[in-house]
């Protein structure tokens, strides 16, 4: 089929069908009536290796204001996780569609687009933002996106993930794809990124300023080393905390000022009671560790901002070694959701907690730009085959991967490609 040449993919011939074998290419912009997807159903639900399975399945249709994008590989994080195990929600309490495809990043290429859309065209390299609303209250029209009664998180309260062939999603979703990485380095970044870039920038006043401190919790992982990267941009000092003591150079490396290990301490975990002998240990040991922050940042100074994802096992402390007026900014729960902390410093100190989700369009464009100007590193720690995505989700449930971000590949035939002309011609 001869293609047209105003989309920048050089004509290939491809016979049109209702289906086609991971890494085929159909046509430029034939939709095929099915596609290959991993998915999820509700009596399934466990962890990734059991409540994941290859099925075929309609390709999604699309209405006005969505794009049909071509999944060339996918970025692997918790709510792929949290989908499968039906933990801390099940999806389909909040979609109710039969199945669930999982996947809140990708890279690809625009394959088909609604009436409506009038940025993007069938051909385009896109990244996706997982960040959806219906776009007509007033917060999607003078407010922020995010506090929108409609706001949702694509492939984790929507069943049409980033896990198979076919994607569908919102065209303001659609970011341009830095097109010096690979398929898999474009796919891996932007949910970790975004929600980095809004955790430090976002809250005003307490934007993330040059010469501040930011103690970054997980700080070999997605979130942890783009928290990292971005603070450098803004001139800011991060400090990273580990578990494990061969991730200190990759952290380093990064740009982080320095790196405390937790394991060094002894004060994780849910607040004991307040002024028992239990609270005197935990509160002897969370100094260690505050003295630990002064050996980077000096003696007396304590940091600006806690970038706190785990939750449950650091909360505490986070609370107790911010500064008078700082903020501790919260995402989420990967230790447990049960949050504890001594309020008498928070009302006493006047410290602000902040929880955050995610990004909207402005904040995520922002973030990308970054990684297309090459002033951030995508971290990509590793890539899987498309029959290896539950594999990926289980190292992540047991910690066992990598530092950096993982990716998987669904059209893309193996690593290392970055163009489509690359993808038709490992393909033959």
């Amino acid at each position: 089929m001869a293609l047209d040449t105003d989309t920048g993919i050089a004509p290939y011939d491809a016979p049109e069908r209702d289906l086609y074998e991971i890494g085929e290419m159909p046509p430029l912009g034939h939709v095929p009536k099915q596609m290959y997807a991993w998915a999820i159903r509700r009596e399934r639900h466990g962890e990734p290796d059991k409540s994941f399975e290859v099925e075929v399945v309609d390709t999604w249709e699309i209405d006005s204001n969505e794009v049909l994008v071509l999944v060339m590989a996918a970025g692997v994080n918790y709510n792929g996780v949290w989908a499968g195990l039906g933990e801390p929600i099940s999806p389909f309490d909040g979609h109710g569609a039969p199945y669930h495809i999982a996947g809140s990043d990708a890279a690809g290429i625009v394959w088909q687009v609604g009436s409506a859309v009038k940025n993007w065209k069938v051909g385009d390299e896109v990244v996706i933002h997982c960040n959806q609303d219906d776009g007509n209250d007033e917060e999607c029209n003078g407010g922020d996106p995010m506090f929108s009664p409609t706001q949702r998180i694509w492939g984790y309260e929507t069943p049409d993930g980033s896990f198979s062939q076919f994607t569908r999603v919102q065209a303001q979703q659609l970011m341009p794809r830095p097109k010096h990485l690979t398929w898999e380095e474009s796919a891996c970044y932007t949910l970790t990124l975004a929600t980095a870039y809004r955790m430090l920038f976002g809250h005003h006043p307490h934007e993330l300023k040059p010469g501040q401190n930011v103690l970054v919790w997980g700080a070999s992982g997605g979130l942890g080393s783009y928290a990292i990267q971005l603070a450098n941009t803004a001139g800011a000092n991060a400090i990273g905390v580990i578990s494990d003591e061969s991730k200190r150079q990759f952290v380093m490396d990064q740009g982080a000022k320095g790196v405390i290990n937790r394991k060094d301490f002894n004060c994780w975990g849910q607040l004991p009671k307040v002024n028992t002998p239990e609270y005197n240990e935990w509160l002897k040991e969370a100094r260690k560790f505050g003295k630990a922050i002064w050996d980077i940042t000096g003696k007396g100074v304590n940091v600006d901002m806690v970038f706190e994802h785990p939750g449950e096992a650091t909360f505490p402390v986070s609370t107790l070694v911010v500064k008078k007026g700082g903020m501790v900014v919260i995402c989420a729960g990967t230790s447990g959701f049960n949050c504890t902390f001594d309020v008498r410093y928070m009302w006493m100190h006047q410290k602000r907690l902040q929880g955050s989700h995610f990004a909207h369009l402005k904040q995520a464009a922002s973030a990308n730009r970054l990684m297309i100007e090459r002033r951030l590193d995508p971290c990509m720690s590793d890539v899987f085959p498309w029959d290896e995505i539950p594999s990926a989700h289980m190292q992540m449930l047991r910690n066992e991967h990598k530092p950096g971000n993982m990716a998987v590949l669904v059209q893309s035939p193996k690593p290392g490609l970055r163009t489509v002309e690359d993808v038709i011609e490992a393909g033959k």
